[in-house]
């Protein structure tokens, strides 16, 4: 009987192995599969040259070696952006508790470079992430910038005051150390799913 149970364990042993071998393998080839046909939209992958909160200029070539999750908003939206970057900081903060983990480095673009200078931009993002480095610049350049990602941006009617809101595309990007698109993220996504996602493509890279 004792060597009929080592038998038995011993194969479902093997076959949970094997299982979760299998679930590995099909998971890496969905994210391959997805990888290449986001790779064929070709976003982001021209540089941007903008400018951070300190006045100083930066390019998406300064982000190599790095993982970056990029996200286009204006600090005057009533309630999507913010909600988009909880998420976003609160997936940095969980990667961040696993030391293992290559650096991430979150970027937030401004698509409302009028009202949003570089004085703007570091007060509203005190507020999230303490390494979330805002981004802005000139019109041209920031819609630059915005088209290389192919994110949407439309400014709506002022109001008495002058007032506008700013229709955009509501997604988070992120770019590998090679400065290549590897995924991007809608508003359904919890902090907790993106940075399980952030993390799969982080020990999947090569």
């Amino acid at each position: 009987l004792r060597r009929r149970l080592a038998v038995v364990a011993a194969v479902a042993g093997t076959a949970t192995a094997t299982w979760l071998y299998l679930r590995h393998q099909k998971e890496q080839e969905r994210r391959s599969r997805r990888l290449r046909e986001l790779r064929a939209l070709a976003l982001g992958q021209g540089d941007f040259q903008l400018s951070d909160t300190s006045g100083t200029p930066r390019r998406k070539a300064d982000f190599l070696g790095r993982w970056v999750l990029l996200y286009f908003g204006f600090t005057h939206c009533p309630d999507v952006c913010p909600e988009q970057l909880e998420r976003l900081s609160g997936a940095v903060r969980l990667l961040e508790r696993d030391p293992a983990l290559p650096p991430l480095q979150p970027l937030f673009v401004t698509v409302d470079p009028e009202r949003d200078d570089a004085a703007a931009l570091a007060r509203y993002l005190r507020d999230f992430h303490p390494r979330l480095l805002g981004l802005t610049g000139t019109p041209e350049q920031v819609r630059a910038a915005a088209a290389a990602f192919r994110v949407y941006v439309s400014a709506g009617p002022r109001d008495a005051d002058g007032d506008y809101v700013v229709d955009h595309s509501v997604l988070t990007f992120l770019l590998d150390p090679d400065g290549m698109f590897r995924d991007c993220y809608g508003s359904a996504r919890t902090a907790e799913e993106l940075a399980r996602s952030v993390r799969g493509h982080m020990e999947s890279y090569r």
